[in-house]
């Protein structure tokens, strides 16, 4: 299953929805190339909602990771929504848990961004 990507704006959060496979090839491609668009637009938070997604392999962990430096490297933030079962299990043997924040709550999740850049200030 090809990955696919929706794009909302919630104030000035992009959630990115994705739905499928999260793989080697053209899969974290698209995944990589949504982001960078989202960053070269000025889009400083982005949450990627993981509720529809059925797996991620090394590669799309690796992109996760990639994500995650680039908007960092550029002043940004990347938060995950909805992680399921063997994505959080993932997460917490790959100790990836301690570097992505993580959230179950939407609004929870958008409002972190206002409150962490309320705290960096």
């Amino acid at each position: 299953m090809a990955l696919s990507t929706k794009i909302r704006r919630v104030g000035e959060v992009a959630i990115v929805d994705l739905s499928g496979k999260i793989t080697l090839g053209e899969n974290t491609g698209i995944l990589r190339d949504e982001l960078r668009s989202l960053l070269a637009q000025g889009t400083k938070n982005i949450l990627l909602n993981m509720a529809d997604v059925s797996y991620v392999d090394s590669a799309g962990l690796g992109e996760l990771v990639g994500a995650y430096t680039t908007a960092t490297n550029q002043g940004g933030s990347v938060k995950l929504l909805n992680l399921q079962g063997k994505m959080k299990d993932l997460m917490q043997i790959t100790k990836l848990h301690t570097i992505f924040s993580s959230f179950d709550n939407e609004q929870a999740a958008v409002s972190s961004f206002t409150t962490g850049a309320a705290a960096a200030r």
